[in-house]
């Protein structure tokens, strides 16, 4: 699978994106509550690696400076290939180039990056259904559509195993 270097949400966004989860889910569309070891977390994700050592990229992201959390406005839906469907959330404008720094700090520590997480290619959004097509897309679509507006807040940063589910908190917010 992949390491993933991911900005967490603070106690209210995490509850609110589990309970869409959890509607998505009561609909019949499988989300990232049931999808593989069922210990996701609601993410946004800076940078996904393909190949790793996980204390290299650990160590590099503790040299990279905490900028601290921040506010996130979820504006709508994005639809991915191959049914992958999830929040789209507004950033503020710094936060591309936290992520380059990321992405850039990872290749360093000789990970092997996604390339959709390249510079100048990362689309921000938080996971929500893994497989919804045609009719499906339709009510996750709806579903989102019916809590917005949302705005909600990064509070901390982790890498995640997304085979495992394992977590290892970073010191601060890159």
């Amino acid at each position: 699978m992949a390491l993933a270097v991911c900005l967490l949400f603070d106690p209210r966004t995490d509850r609110l994106i589990r309970e869409l989860w959890a509607r998505l889910e009561e609909r019949g569309i499988r989300t990232l509550e049931s999808h593989t070891h069922g210990r996701h977390l609601p993410h946004l994700s800076y940078a996904v690696l393909l190949e790793w050592d996980v204390g290299l990229v650990h160590a590099a992201m503790e040299d990279l400076p905490d900028k601290g959390g921040f506010e996130v406005s979820f504006q709508g839906t994005v639809a991915f290939p191959r049914g992958r469907a999830a929040l789209a959330p507004a950033v503020p404008a710094d936060v591309a180039a936290r992520q380059e720094a990321v992405a850039a700090a990872v290749v360093e520590a000789g990970a092997v990056l996604h390339r959709h997480y390249g510079p100048g290619r990362w689309v921000p959004h938080v996971s929500l259904a893994t497989r919804a097509t045609g009719p499906a897309l339709a009510v996750v679509v709806k579903e989102v559509a019916d809590i917005l507006p949302l705005t909600g807040a990064v509070d901390r940063a982790a890498l995640v195993d997304s085979s495992t589910g394992r977590t290892w908190p970073l010191p601060g917010v890159p």
